[in-house]
């Protein structure tokens, strides 16, 4: 990560983008794009691979929760934090099943917008203080899955995209071994795929 935090800000109103530009240029953050819709949104994350993009959620063209969950892919080292004036925890939950790794309102003050980023570009994810009340209360508090030291091992390996082979080097253990670890966490974690189950650890933060 370079180090200053770079930055892409999309928002449907063009004031809103100014406004918080310069709070995050102020705060010695880089604002090195903007985008006044979904698509150019992703079209910009994708080109520039900034540390971090602030996406607003309602947005023409492709809204902010299906740009998290593309950048996901195609931009795997920004993090994504949604900005958005409706703090309803459904949409909580859809944005961080969808890889976010930040939200906030859009009534905090600015300056929260530059401590947030500076947050999750360092590797934490950060939720509005007042939707991490609807967290606490939220299924995905209420039993926190406790992985063994060797899966989280495992999938932390995973999420750097290493194979099972190369896993099972990194760790002395067979492939075999590693299906196994990573079959009991997918279980462990409620989760269909393998990418799932990195996603769904990264996001309790049972691995950094």
């Amino acid at each position: 990560m370079n180090s200053i935090t770079t930055c892409v800000i999309a928002d449907d109103h063009p004031a809103m983008v100014e406004a918080v530009a310069e709070v995050l240029t102020e705060s010695g953050l880089s604002v090195v794009a903007r985008a006044a819709d979904g698509e150019d949104a992703l079209a910009k994350i994708e080109a520039r691979q900034p540390d971090v993009a602030l996406i607003d959620v309602r947005m023409p063209r492709l809204g902010g929760v299906e740009v998290a969950r593309r950048a996901a892919v195609s931009a795997p080292n920004t993090s994504v934090i949604l900005y958005t004036a409706y703090g309803d925890r459904a949409l909580l939950i859809e944005a961080l099943d969808a890889g976010a790794r930040g939200f906030v309102l859009k009534e905090a003050p600015l300056a929260d917008l530059a401590r947030a980023i500076e947050l999750v570009a360092r590797g934490s994810v950060y939720v509005d203080p007042v939707l991490a009340g609807y967290l606490a209360s939220s299924r995905m508090t209420d039993k926190l899955p406790s992985l063994t030291q060797r899966e989280r091992e495992v999938l932390r390996l995973l999420a750097d995209g290493n194979s099972n082979e190369e896993i099972g080097k990194a760790l002395f253990i067979s492939p075999e071994t590693v299906r196994t670890h990573v079959r009991k966490a997918m279980n462990k974690l409620d989760a269909d795929t393998r990418t799932q189950a990195v996603a769904t650890a990264l996001r309790q933060s049972l691995i950094a």
